[in-house]
């Protein structure tokens, strides 16, 4: 009788925790800029906050699942620390905010950190060795300093080892974005875009994804003509290019692996802006070439459509588009 009762016991107690486990809070969303630590939802569990460098936790550092299975504490979010917000530089000086920290450009005369000590004898290396015969002193920015020099680089850029130029940061590689797991990061020149390729909607004709940057046709029923007359498939490339490009010059080539035709045909697609920045070229016989007839002042962006068409004695056998996707930096590096 007593070892039935204990049974019974363990029982209702693995029948609480079980039950216990099924009870879970509404799921928790990372605050932006900042990431969640613990997966768990259920009753008494607990999760923590952190934020990115260059930011700082606004509300409570942890929250725990309560029993009427809402989180307590409020919602935490993470705010932008600008190091500059104190007007830490004196006699002029102006506040550059990096991350974590900060650096002050000092008015004619002065120097120090904070600009707080005077100069006996100022030399602007920026301003007098701006365009002298090696070339700028920096790719981007010049900041002078006490005694030298120093280069500054946008956004998205490091300073490159010899401290002049600058490399543009991959934060599609370093995971610094934000794309969600339905799209795809591009890497562009100081940035990056979050893009998501979708099958085009076709009237007579229906699409599936056979790779994340292609789509091909379905198969079409005997009497379907006009399904017939679709694309056959739609390839989706992304180029990230800097500002002022020189041109003309070839961007993408499109090429038939094994032609079915006695002929293949290479046409640009879309309206007036396209064909302002674009032209399609023939290279070889299997071969179109997408070319770029102008530099782009960027920040911009430039689409065109490559359609080639597959012929027998004239008659179709098949087109496949290739859309194009130019991402334009504002920089020239």
């Amino acid at each position: 009788q007593g070892s039935l009762k204990q049974v019974q016991k363990l029982l209702s107690a693995h029948e609480a925790s079980y039950l216990q486990s099924l009870r879970t809070c509404p799921k928790l969303e990372p605050p932006v800029n900042g990431r969640k630590l613990g997966k768990s939802h259920s009753v008494g569990h607990e999760v923590h906050f952190v934020c990115d460098p260059g930011f700082e936790l606004v509300g409570p550092e942890s929250r725990v699942c309560q029993e009427s299975l809402t989180w307590n504490g409020q919602q935490t979010a993470c705010r932008y620390i600008n190091e500059c917000a104190s007007s830490p530089c004196l006699n002029g000086g102006t506040c550059v905010d990096e991350v974590n920290h900060f650096f002050c450009v000092c008015a004619k005369g002065w120097s120090g950190v904070t600009c707080q000590s005077p100069l006996q004898t100022y030399i602007d290396e920026c301003e007098l060795f701006h365009n002298g015969q090696a070339g700028k002193l920096c790719l981007h920015a010049c900041v002078n300093t006490p005694g030298g020099y120093r280069c500054s680089c946008p956004a998205g850029y490091n300073v490159t080892r010899d401290g002049r130029s600058c490399k543009d940061i991959d934060e599609c590689a370093t995971r610094q974005n934000n794309c969600t797991k339905d799209q795809t990061c591009i890497n562009t020149y100081g940035s990056f875009q979050c893009v998501r390729v979708d099958c085009p909607k076709i009237p007579n004709a229906t699409y599936v994804k056979t790779s994340p940057m292609r789509c091909e046709r379905n198969p079409c029923s005997v009497d379907n003509k006009a399904c017939s007359q679709a694309p056959n498939s739609f390839s989706y490339h992304y180029l990230a290019v800097v500002s002022n490009l020189s041109a003309p010059r070839v961007m993408f080539r499109v090429s038939a692996m094994r032609p079915i035709g006695d002929t293949l045909r290479f046409s640009l697609l879309g309206g007036r802006q396209a064909r302002r920045h674009f032209t399609v070229q023939r290279s070889d016989r299997v071969t179109g070439q997408l070319m770029l007839v102008s530099p782009v002042q960027g920040p911009a962006t430039l689409e065109a459509e490559v359609e080639m068409s597959e012929l027998e004695r004239r008659v179709p056998l098949g087109r496949y588009i290739t859309k194009v996707t130019m991402f334009v930096s504002q920089y020239e590096f």
